[in-house]
C-alpha cells in the first residue's frame, strides 16, 4: 500500500478553517459562469451553453473489497454498459477508512483507482458525483465508512441486529461516535482534511460532477427525543453546520465542482427538512427516495400514499435556496407483484420534482441490482431506460415519459443567451423498432444520431416548443 505523508500547506488551511480565519484569497470563489436555470420552482444546473441539464444513471459501490483489491467490482464495461443504455451519471461509492487508514496518510493507490474510474467515464460521456459512503459509521462496527481511528463510542455497548442493520444506528455506541465527529475539534479537522485531498487529486477531472458529502448522515439522540424531534434538531443546528464546513474545506481547492449535502432519512416519511441554508454558489440537495414498507419486506401499494406524502415534503427546502435535486440513491425489489408499477410512479414522480437521480445500484445479481447474473437487465428495472432531455436549450416546461405508450413529451420555452441546441436521449433499448419525432414551434427543426435526438429552434427568445417521441 503506498501511502502519502502529511502534508503541511493542508493541515494548515484546515486549521485557518476551523479558526475562521482564511485569508481573503482562500476564500470560496463563485464560478462566474452560468450554472443553474431556475424555472418556477424548480432549479436545474446549467452547462457552459446556458442550457438546462438533467440526469440518469446508477450507484457504483463495491463494499465488499477493500484495501490492494478495493473497486475490484468496477469495471470500464459497467461504464460503458450504462452509456449504451442512454445514462449520463454514476454515483461512485467511497470509503474513507479505505482513503486514510492511518490518521493524515492517504493512500495514493485508491486514489489512482478513483482517478481509473472517472477516466472510464469521461470516455463514455458521464458524469460522477463522488460519494463518501458510510454504513452505521464504519468498520469499527462491522460496516465500512469513517475509520476505526476517528470512531470514539465512549466504551458504550453495541450488539449487531443482522436481520435489521439500519436499527444499528440506534446503538448507543454508534449513536456516541457520529456526536465525537461533529464536535471533536481534531475529527473535525480530519473530515474536512480528508474531504481536502480528495477535492485537490480529482477536483479538475473533466468527469466530475461534484461530491455528495456524506451519504444517509445520522445523530445521537437526546433524552425523550423522538426520530423526528432528534433529525429536527440535528439537521437545523450540527448537519447544517457540517455542511457549511465541508464545502468551505472543499472551496480551498476546487472552486469549480458542485457539492450536495443530504437530508436525514427521516425525509423517506414524509417529514420536511429542517436543513438550513448551505452558502456555497454551487450547492444541490441530495435527498434519498425509498419507500418504508418496501424497504422492510413488503410489496408495493399503488394506492399508498407514500409518493404523495415524499413530494409534498421534500420541495420547499430546494425550492427557498434555488437548489438543484438531484436523487442520490432509491430503488427497490424489481420482483414483487407491483414493481413495474413501482418504477412507473417512482420515475414519474422524480419527473415532477427533481432533475435527475441514481438507482441503488448497478450491480449484477439479486437485490435491487439492475441486472441479472448473466448481465441483462432484469424485466421491471427495464422500466428505467426512458427517454429523457439531456439538455434543453431554455427553460424546461413539462417532460414525462408514459411506458404504457412509450410517448415522451418535452415542453420548453427559449431564453436569451442560451447558446446549443436541446439534445434528447432516446435509448435504443426504448424503440428497438425505430421511433418518430413530432416538434410544435414556430421555426423549428430535428435530426436524429446515435441515442440522441437534436432539437434547433430559430424563433424569437420565449418561444414554446412541444417535442414528442413515439413508437414508429
Amino acid at each position: 500500500m503506498r501511502l502519502t505523508s502529511r502534508v503541511a500547506p493542508v493541515a494548515l488551511a484546515v486549521a485557518a478553517l476551523l479558526l475562521g480565519v482564511l485569508p481573503a484569497q482562500a476564500q470560496a470563489r463563485p464560478d462566474r459562469s452560468p450554472d443553474r436555470v431556475t424555472v418556477g420552482d424548480r432549479t436545474f444546473i446549467a452547462d457552459g451553453q446556458g442550457r438546462a441539464l438533467q440526469w440518469r444513471g446508477f450507484n457504483l459501490a463495491d463494499k465488499s473489497s477493500r484495501g490492494t483489491n478495493a473497486f475490484a467490482d468496477i469495471h470500464e464495461s459497467d461504464l460503458k454498459d450504462m452509456a449504451a443504455r442512454g445514462f449520463n451519471l454514476a454515483r461512485l461509492a467511497f470509503f474513507w477508512d479505505d482513503l486514510e487508514p492511518t490518521p493524515g496518510h492517504y493512500d495514493r493507490g485508491y486514489l489512482a483507482k478513483m482517478h481509473r474510474i472517472l477516466d472510464w467515464a469521461d470516455r463514455y460521456h458521464i458524469k460522477v458525483i463522488l460519494d463518501a459512503h458510510q454504513d452505521v459509521y464504519g468498520p469499527h462496527f462491522g460496516s465500512r465508512g469513517i475509520p476505526d481511528w476517528a470512531t470514539r463510542d465512549d466504551g458504550l455497548p453495541f450488539s449487531p441486529i443482522p436481520d435489521d442493520w439500519f436499527s444499528e444506528y440506534f446503538e448507543p455506541s454508534v449513536q456516541a461516535s457520529f456526536d465525537h465527529l461533529y464536535k471533536d475539534a481534531d475529527l473535525r479537522a480530519a473530515h474536512a482534511r480528508m474531504w481536502m485531498t480528495v477535492a485537490s487529486a480529482l477536483g479538475r477531472h473533466p468527469a466530475l460532477l461534484g461530491y455528495d458529502l456524506m451519504n444517509e448522515p445520522f445523530a445521537k439522540f437526546l433524552e425523550g427525543e423522538d426520530l423526528p424531534a432528534a433529525a429536527a434538531r440535528f439537521e437545523a443546528t450540527e448537519l447544517t453546520e457540517l455542511w457549511n464546513r465541508l464545502a468551505q474545506a472543499i472551496r480551498l481547492v476546487d472552486h469549480r465542482s458542485w457539492v450536495f449535502v443530504e437530508p436525514t432519512v427521516i425525509v423517506g416519511t414524509g417529514v420536511p427538512t429542517r436543513l438550513g441554508h448551505i452558502d456555497d454558489p454551487h450547492a444541490g440537495y441530495a435527498p434519498h427516495f425509498y419507500e418504508t414498507a418496501m424497504e422492510n419486506g413488503a410489496d408495493y401499494d399503488p394506492n399508498g400514499t407514500f409518493i404523495p406524502a415524499y413530494e409534498a415534503a421534500i420541495s420547499d427546502y430546494p425550492t427557498r435556496n434555488r437548489m438543484p435535486v438531484i436523487v442520490g440513491e432509491w430503488g427497490g425489489n424489481p420482483y414483487v407483484p407491483h414493481a413495474s408499477q413501482f418504477v412507473t410512479d417512482m420515475t414519474a414522480s422524480l419527473d415532477r420534482f427533481s432533475s435527475g437521480w441514481t438507482w441503488w445500484q448497478w450491480c449484477r445479481g439479486g437485490g435491487y441490482c439492475f441486472l441479472d447474473q448473466t448481465g441483462t437487465a432484469k424485466p421491471n428495472a427495464q422500466l428505467l431506460v426512458q427517454p429523457y432531455a439531456r439538455a434543453v436549450a431554455g427553460d424546461p416546461l413539462t417532460f414525462a415519459y408514459d411506458p404504457a405508450t412509450r410517448t415522451y413529451t418535452l415542453t420548453f420555452r427559449t431564453r436569451d443567451n442560451v447558446k446549443g441546441p436541446t439534445r434528447i436521449t432516446v435509448p435504443r433499448d426504448t424503440y428497438p423498432r425505430g421511433y418518430r419525432v413530432d416538434v410544435q414551434g414556430n421555426k423549428a427543426s430535428w435530426d436524429a444520431h446515435g441515442q440522441t435526438v437534436t432539437v434547433s429552434t430559430h424563433g424569437r427568445p420565449g418561444a414554446t416548443y412541444r417535442v414528442t417521441i413515439s413508437p414508429r
